[in-house]
């Protein structure tokens, strides 16, 4: 029977198998029974404008596998898809992260989870995961940058999301206090910006980076002329916009993800206050690989950034990266749309090396990436292209890459990587 959880709050193939065992310091299998075959799933919005995104991180990881023989180790491995989203909200959905969590726990083959990509999913499904009876049960994001998921934050961060007292979640980009920050930075240094009105979408990521960017802002001396949500359900913002007018920013961030309205948000954006050219707009990675915001005519010239390092910057690196982005357009015809796909092989790696140096079980595939050295994947195999490198004491990645894009010609562009301590 199923028990029930407490809730979180009501290349070559040579070259692919080098990848695999990046870091595991083993022969593979631990302990454990050599040819089990282990479960590692992703849990991500397949419905929306997320859609194309997760789709494009779930045939990078599957590839990936493909390459490697789907090993980790003595172990086998296969990749199992979760859905966090309805089709009724058109992104991630509350109730189904939550469902979500219990069925990862309930799946005794599965291993550890890949995913999610929205924070407020992580922190429902992360303490479920952390309570699991044979766990804690592990989690590896390559899109959540909320800081308050492994760090100080909000009231009772990190803490509530390890109930048990030990951590079980990790990620492999960095975080919204740095990306936030980096965004303020180029908008004083490279955009000139003085004053800057902030709109944020009222959810976890959205709020955290705008405070962030907020934060930061005030620091450089910019005039911060408001920071205040939007409502995605509205039909229209030129009231929003009219009202913004009048204090006369010389540039709008959005703090946020696309599927809040954010094509009506640009647009409208635009229509009162002119083009990306008369009045700068930025937005974060919630806003990147979204197909449809880069072909609106008024999304051209709007700067987004991105906690990590973008496709153009990891195939300009050459090396096991540019050689999976190739592999990748080989298969499918084109690039991945999001620069997430590759961050998503990458946790994947994490989870691989971990459960190659265990003994098979939930917890200790767990403890590999939380005790003693951590997990490190080298550069040279790195799904990134640089090493990645867990700290233990708290899951996050020792990497702080911020890239600042632009829409042109219906193409996010990579323009500089933005330094932020």
């Amino acid at each position: 029977m199923r028990r029930r959880l407490l809730t979180a709050g009501a290349i070559t193939l040579a070259g692919a198998m080098a990848l695999a065992a990046c870091g595991s310091g083993s022969s593979g299998g631990g302990t454990g029974d050599a040819g089990k075959t282990f479960i590692i799933a992703t849990d991500q919005p397949l419905q929306g404008a997320s859609g194309d995104s997760s789709k494009a991180v779930n045939q990078a990881i599957q590839l990936y596998l493909d390459q490697i023989g789907s090993k980790a180790g003595n172990y086998n491995v296969k990749l199992k898809i979760y859905d966090d989203s309805t089709a009724a909200k058109g992104q991630w959905d509350d109730a189904t992260c939550a469902k979500n969590a219990q069925d990862h726990v309930a799946n005794a083959d599965e291993i550890a989870v890949m995913g999610t990509i929205n924070s407020g999913c992580a922190k429902i499904i992360a303490p479920v995961l952390n309570q699991d009876p044979n766990g804690p049960m592990l989690m590896v994001s390559h899109a959540n940058t909320n800081p308050g998921l492994t760090k100080t934050w909000d009231p009772g961060e990190p803490q509530k999301y390890f109930p048990t007292g030990t951590r079980s979640y990790a990620r492999v980009i960095t975080t919204d206090d740095y990306q936030g920050a980096a965004a303020a930075i180029y908008a004083k240094e490279k955009l000139g910006a003085k004053t800057v009105y902030i709109l944020n979408d009222n959810q976890t990521y959205g709020q955290g980076v705008a405070k962030a960017f907020e934060e930061k802002a005030k620091a450089l001396g910019i005039t911060v002329a408001g920071n205040e949500p939007w409502d995605a359900k509205q039909p229209t913002y030129t009231a929003l916009f009219n009202k913004i007018k009048a204090s006369k920013p010389d540039l709008i961030y959005i703090g946020g993800i696309y599927d809040n309205n954010g094509g009506q948000l640009v647009k409208d954006k635009v229509a009162v206050l002119g083009d990306n050219a008369t009045v700068p707009m930025m937005a974060p990675d919630g806003f990147t690989g979204y197909p449809e915001l880069d072909k609106l005519p008024q999304g051209q010239g709007m700067y987004l950034t991105f906690a990590g390092l973008s496709n153009d910057q990891l195939r300009a690196a050459g090396g096991a990266a540019a050689k999976l982005l190739d592999d990748y357009k080989a298969k499918y015809g084109a690039d991945p749309g999001t620069s997430f796909a590759l961050y998503g092989v990458a946790a994947v790696q994490v989870i691989l090396a971990a459960l190659e140096k265990s003994d098979g079980t939930r917890k200790s595939v767990t403890d590999q990436v939380f005790s003693g050295e951590g997990i490190t994947i080298p550069a040279a195999t790195s799904a990134i292209g640089k090493e990645i490198k867990v700290d233990p004491a708290t899951g996050d990645t020792t990497a702080i890459d911020i890239s600042v894009l632009v829409i042109k010609d219906n193409t996010e562009s990579f323009v500089a990587a933005q330094p932020v301590s």
